[in-house]
Formats: structure tokens, sequence, C-alpha cells
């Protein structure tokens, strides 16, 4: 089966409305804060749990997957400079110093093991 081939037009057509979609989708909520004016309960603990989630989501991946696979080294410099910077956020609650100290604690880990 051949690849479908699209011109440039089509693509940038494409793009201009799913950013357009995008936005609108981002707006509605927005619009829609100003008229609800309360969540049901179940929505409101629901939504409590969203920030842990994206972030967990995010920062996970980049702490426990290399090439595709999932690391289960014993030794693994990002899971551990992760580790230390969680810490480093949980006692100061600084952004700067959380960044810092993490990103020490791997380089020093890329220096030691190369």
């Amino acid at each position: 089966m051949a690849p479908l081939e699209f011109g440039a037009g089509f693509v940038w057509l494409l793009i201009v409305a799913l950013a357009v979609g995008c936005f609108a989708l981002r707006l509605s909520f927005i619009q829609l804060h100003g008229w609800v004016i309360e969540f049901p309960p179940g929505v409101e603990r629901a939504l409590v749990y969203v920030p842990p989630a994206i972030l967990a989501a995010l920062v996970f991946p980049q702490l426990f997957v290399l090439d595709g696979s999932v690391v289960t080294a014993v030794v693994n410099e990002r899971a551990i400079a992760g580790g230390v910077a969680a810490i480093v956020a949980w006692r100061t609650g600084s952004m700067l110093a959380t960044i810092g100290v993490g990103m020490g604690v791997l380089w020093g880990f890329r220096l030691l093991l190369g």
C-alpha cells in the first residue's frame, strides 16, 4: 500500500484547524468557569488529582524510560538525580535549588560513570 501524500497547503490548513480547535477547547473551559458557579463535589475531588497525575506523566518517563524501554538497572543516574531533586524540593520548596541540585547530581554521575 502506497503512503498517502498531502500537499503543503493541506498540511498548513490542518495545522491551523488543529490550532484553532485546541484554542477553542481551552477557551471554552475559561468561559465555562464564568457561567458555572461551582462544580459538582465529585468533579472537584477528581480535579485535585490532575496536577500530580500530569507531573508524574511528564517526569517518570524521563527518569525510567531510555530508548523506548524501561530502565531496570540498579544504578539509574537519572532516577537517583530525580530522587535527590524530589527530596530537595520537599525540604526547601525552592524550584531553583531543586533544578540545580538535580542537574548537579546527574552531571556528577555522568562525569564519574562516563
